[in-house]
Parts: C-alpha cells; sequence; structure tokens
C-alpha cells in the first residue's frame, strides 16, 4: 500500500513522542469491485495526507494497514505517518478471510504495544478499524471474542464499519460498540473523520484522558 521507511527500534528512541497505534483492516474481496474499492483507495489517501497535515498528530500516530481479499495481507506494518511517502492502489479480489485478517491485525497490535513498553514510550489506547461490505467466510469467532475483550478491557478501540449490504451483527461482535453503517460511499468523509480523530487523541495532554470524539453524521447513515 505505501512506500516507507521500516520502523526500527531506534525510531522510538529518535521519535520519543506518545504514540497511537491505528490499525485499519479492510475488506478488498471481489464484493469491493469497481466504485467501492475506488472509493477505499482514496479515502485512505485522505486520511494519511489529513494526518501528516498535523504535525503532532503525523509524528504520533503510527499507521498499519491490513487487507481481506483471497487472502490476508499485511500491506503496511505500523510506520508512523510522518515516514509514509506514498499510497498503493488496493485491488479487490477473492472471497473475505477476515477472521484470519483480524487475529493478525490483533498480534500486530500486541507486538506494537509491547515494542513501546520496552523503549519505554507512552502510548494513547490503540485503535482498530475494521472495515467491510459483507461476511467473513472463514472463521471468525475466535477473533471477534479476542477483540471484544481487550475493548472491554478498555485496552483497545474497536470501530466496526459496515458499507452497503454488511453483515452490522457480525462487525458488531468484534466490539463493545455497534457497527455504523457507511452511508453510500462516504470513504473520504469517514476517513477525515478518522483523521480528526487521531489528532484529537494525539493531542491530549494524558495518555489516560478520555477524548471526545467528533460527531459521526458527516459520514453514517444511522
Amino acid at each position: 500500500m505505501a512506500t516507507y521507511r521500516l520502523n526500527r527500534d531506534s525510531d522510538l528512541i529518535d521519535n520519543p513522542s506518545p504514540r497511537c497505534a491505528c490499525m485499519l483492516v479492510l475488506d478488498t474481496s471481489a464484493s469491493m469491485s469497481g466504485p467501492p474499492i475506488r472509493e477505499l483507495n482514496a479515502g485512505v489517501q485522505a486520511f494519511i495526507s489529513a494526518v501528516q497535515e498535523d504535525d503532532m498528530a503525523a509524528c504520533s500516530v503510527e499507521l498499519g494497514v491490513i487487507t481481506a481479499g483471497g487472502k490476508v495481507t499485511e500491506q503496511l506494518p505500523f510506520t508512523t505517518a510522518m515516514n509514509i511517502a506514498q499510497c498503493r492502489q488496493f485491488t479487490a479480489a477473492g472471497l473475505t478471510p477476515l477472521g484470519s485478517a483480524m487475529e493478525l491485525a490483533l498480534d500486530r497490535l500486541e507486538e506494537r504495544t509491547a515494542a513501546y513498553r520496552k523503549a519505554g514510550v507512552a502510548y494513547y489506547q490503540p485503535w482498530l478499524v475494521v472495515i467491510s461490505d459483507g461476511v467473513p467466510t472463514d472463521q471468525w469467532q475466535a477473533a471477534s471474542t479476542r477483540a471484544r475483550t481487550l475493548a472491554q478491557q478498555r485496552k483497545l478501540v474497536v470501530m466496526p464499519v459496515g458499507v452497503e449490504e454488511a453483515d452490522l451483527e457480525a462487525l458488531s461482535a468484534f466490539s463493545t460498540r455497534p457497527a455504523k453503517r457507511l452511508d453510500g460511499l462516504k470513504f473520504r468523509e469517514f476517513f477525515l473523520w478518522l483523521s480528526a480523530s487521531m489528532s484529537r487523541v494525539s493531542a491530549s495532554a494524558s495518555i489516560t484522558d478520555q477524548v471526545k470524539l467528533p460527531p459521526t453524521d458527516s459520514w453514517d447513515s444511522i
């Protein structure tokens, strides 16, 4: 998805800003072909650009991207936003192994927060955003239980978003908050909301503060 400088251990020394890890798990199955995948690509690019325009967020937000389209692909290992140079376009193909994608995402989040602790770098509650237009086509219940438990323990913010005919009940199982349905294909509006949320989190005076997020009415259909 991107050209980037690999996160080395020294990055946590060179840039000691408190981190906010944000993992995107994106459904890129065949049903996302056409306008949906084009709008998803544009939305992710808008998100990266918006975060990079905020100096504090650019140093604090670390973005990771995993896609589920036929197979699970780690498109971008956790990389500080300011180090992401450009995006590569996602393509849509195959089924939706969302359970495996979420398991990998949770593993990567666990590894990254462990690296923060080892380096003595403070971090905000990580975010995991999952976007799908259908239902998982693999075994996903164990991953949903794991994600929901972390959310209940306030160790993770899980934001499930359904596109078009997505199974909101299945997506909601991954979180303590109900899945929201995207209004049409407003991916850009969603990702601009996400960047604004990341900016608020990274500007928070304390890593334990409750952060009031922007309203979602620009992109959800509820």
